[in-house]
This record gives structure tokens, sequence and C-alpha cells, in this order.
């Protein structure tokens, strides 16, 4: 595995009880002056899933299925709840490992897909610790497309519909920080577009995608990317759709609300045929990615002027 003597898988956590729910989401908004009231709103979304995100028992998967993969050991840290990252890093130190590739859950350019990652690493590394080096962007990765493009191969059959459309989504940010993603702006759409095209041309398909945007967040007055996956199915003149969380390594919460709740309901009402795809989890080839990912040079890390923080305001 190159000269890494470890993995640590670098994820944003996610509640796995009714009591952990508000303290998670208290660490997630922490700084951004979020009102209590979109709290609770996004609450109830987990308490009704009862205050389980999938995302942790993903995380735990998706190491078990690396394990027969590389010949280093596997420490898992998440961002916003437990096992939090700086935990791990201590671990990782008195067990004397002394570099680690980190393979963060996100495949794409951004602020909060790839820079507040490298804050992360920054934050929870210690003295006499190890070197922490973050896996490259991977959305192109043929490891990555494979895994979508099987898996909304399979929607497609479980659909039944030889004219359904595909309709590729992300996760929304506000504008002016898609704007500012990458060295010169723009690549966050940019590599999602890229990333979709190269799942639809593995499929073989020639039919036109769409890419729309979900699970925005912030207040009315800040321009967010559009449109949002409920109001495009609203307006498509698709006569089926498969939905491709193409911006999603593994299900979030966002992913099991937005779009098997709240889509397919409004897809239900519409009697439009709807089905989504599964994220890249634990499917061979994504998993074979990462020990590839691994072997490669080591990455060189991204400017300092790369996807600059957004600047916060009060809601």
């Amino acid at each position: 595995m190159g000269n890494y003597d470890a993995l640590l898988l670098l994820s944003f956590g996610g509640p796995e009880g009714p009591d952990d729910v508000m303290p998670f989401l208290e660490n997630v908004v922490r700084g951004r002056g979020v009102p209590r009231e979109r709290l609770l709103e996004v609450a109830e979304h987990y308490q009704s899933f009862g205050g389980v995100s999938p995302i942790n028992q993903q995380n735990r998967d998706l190491i078990e299925a690396l394990r027969p993969e590389l010949d280093v050991p596997i420490y898992w840290g998440n961002r916003n709840w437990r096992p939090f990252g700086e935990d791990t890093v201590l671990r990782m130190k008195a067990d004397g490992i002394t570099k680690a590739a980190v393979f963060a859950t996100s495949a794409f350019a951004g602020y909060s897909s790839c820079r507040q990652y490298y804050e992360d690493i920054a934050r929870i590394s210690v003295e006499g610790g190890p070197e922490l080096v973050k896996m490259r962007h991977f959305g192109e990765h043929p490891g990555f497309v494979a895994a979508m493009a099987d898996h909304a191969r399979q929607a497609l059959d479980r659909l039944g519909r030889d004219d359904a459309r595909l309709v590729f989504t992300a996760h929304s940010i506000p504008v002016s920080m898609a704007q500012t993603a990458g060295p010169s702006g723009g690549l966050y759409e940019a590599q999602l577009r890229r990333s979709a095209e190269l799942v639809s041309q593995a499929l073989g398909r020639t039919e036109p995608w769409e890419l729309v945007w979900q699970s925005r967040s912030g207040p009315p007055q800040v321009p967010w990317l559009e449109p949002d996956v409920l109001d495009h199915l609203r307006k498509t003149d698709a006569p089926a759709v498969v939905l491709v969380p193409i911006g999603f390594v593994s299900d979030h919460m966002e992913v099991v609300f937005d779009l098997d709740v709240e889509a397919r309901r409004l897809a239900a009402e519409l009697g439009l045929p709807l089905e989504r795809a599964a994220t890249a989890g634990t499917h061979p080839r994504f998993v074979r990615m990462v020990r590839e990912l691994m072997a490669e040079p080591e990455p060189a890390a991204c400017a300092l002027s790369c996807c600059p923080a957004p600047v916060r305001r009060p809601a």
C-alpha cells in the first residue's frame, strides 16, 4: 500500500439513537448561526428513522469490505459524531502508526466536500502522531463510475421502463461556494457533470440525462444551486425517472429522507414511475478503488486558496 502503514476512513458521522440527534446536529451547525427552529425540523427527519442515520453502519460495512483488500490496519473517525476523528488519531499514535492514507467519504471538489476534510486533518493531527495524507478526488475514477453505473442499471431493471430518464442528484450548495470550488472556480459542478456523463456512457445510453440538487439548508435570501429535485419532478416531461445520487458515497439522512421519502411521495402523487439507485456503498469495484488510490503516487495537497471557506452570516 505505497508508503502508508494504515488507512483512516474520515467521514461526516451521524446519530445512532434518539438521544444523539440534537447533540449531533448542534455539532454540525456550530458557528453557522442556524436557527433552532431549523434544527428541530431536521431532527424530525432523523427521529422518523428512529434517530439513526444510516451512514455510520455503512462506514462499518465499508471497513469490513476493505479488510480483505488491504494489508494495513483500518481506522475510522468522524467530524461530527462518535467515533470522533481526534480520538481515532490518538489511538493511531498509541498503535505506532507513522503515515496513513485518509479516505474521505466525499468524491468531489468544494469547501464542504473537500476543503473541510483538510481542515479536519489539520485539527485532529497531533504531535508525534501519524502523518495524514488525504486521497484525491475520485468522482471520475473507473471504480466509482462502475459502481454507480451498476446500481443505476439495477434501478432501471427494477423500474422495467426503457423510456426512464436518469436524473442525477447531489447536495446543493450556495452559488457563491460553487463559484469558488477548485483552483479557478466551478469545479464542484463540473466534476459532478463529468461523473454523470461517464455513468451514462458506461450504461451505453444515448438519451439525455439531468443533474439536479437536493438537501438545501440555507436561508431563502441566499442563492443555492437549482433546480431542487422536487421542483424538477413537478416539471419533468420524463415518463419515468431513476434518481442516481451521484454526489453521495453512502446513504446519508439526506439521501433516505429527501429521495426515499419526499421524492417517492411526490412521484406517487404525480403518478410518475420512480426508482432510486443505490449509493456506491460496498460495491466491489468501489471497494477495490480505495486500494487503487492508496497505490497511486502520493497526491499533492490542494492550495490553501482552493475552495475557500464560506463567509458565515446569521440566518
